[in-house]
């Protein structure tokens, strides 16, 4: 009965250890991320220490091939001035000349709030645990997390998420 027993706990904390490991890291560690990504320069590295303080923060990781990815852009452009006020990190793992071709589209460039890189380092997927893009991860103006979503979200429920935890 005692060796019962013991075999029952044995087995309870090693599903307790994987039900830990199993946790993404962004949920351990519910902070803004300590990101690296190279910016369409092809030489200019964009790290969190760029991201300016107090302020909300959207990251979207994305490829530029997705449909869904695309047509989130196109929201988050018709609702620029709703968002002037958030700092959008946009972070693809594709190749700089894709990346390039997509800041083009969507003259990306041309928002001032708006950042858009390329992970060289494959850090977010796996801090992230992504599974569909495109992946929202939004910060309040501590750079704590409010909240992350995989696929597409209406931005104007984004920007609702944003205004009730200011």
């Amino acid at each position: 009965m005692k060796n019962l027993l013991c075999l029952a706990l044995f087995l309870v904390s090693l599903s307790c250890l994987h039900a830990q490991d199993s946790i993404p890291p962004y949920k351990r560690f519910p902070t803004l991320p300590p990101i690296q990504i190279l910016l369409s320069d092809s030489t200019t590295m964009f790290t969190k220490a760029e991201i300016p303080e107090k302020k909300q923060v959207l990251f979207i990781l994305f490829d530029p091939d997705c449909s869904h990815c695309q047509h989130e852009t196109e929201e988050i452009i018709a609702h620029r001035d709703e968002m002037k006020n958030i700092e959008i990190v946009m972070v693809t793992m594709q190749t700089l000349t894709k990346m390039k071709d997509f800041i083009s589209n969507y003259k990306l460039n041309e928002l001032s709030n708006v950042v858009v890189g390329k992970d060289i380092y494959f850090f977010m997927p796996s801090f992230y645990m992504i599974h569909n893009l495109p992946f929202l991860a939004l910060y309040n103006r501590k750079g704590e997390l409010i909240n992350a979503y995989e696929g597409s979200i209406p931005i104007p429920k984004i920007i609702e998420v944003f205004k009730q935890n200011q």
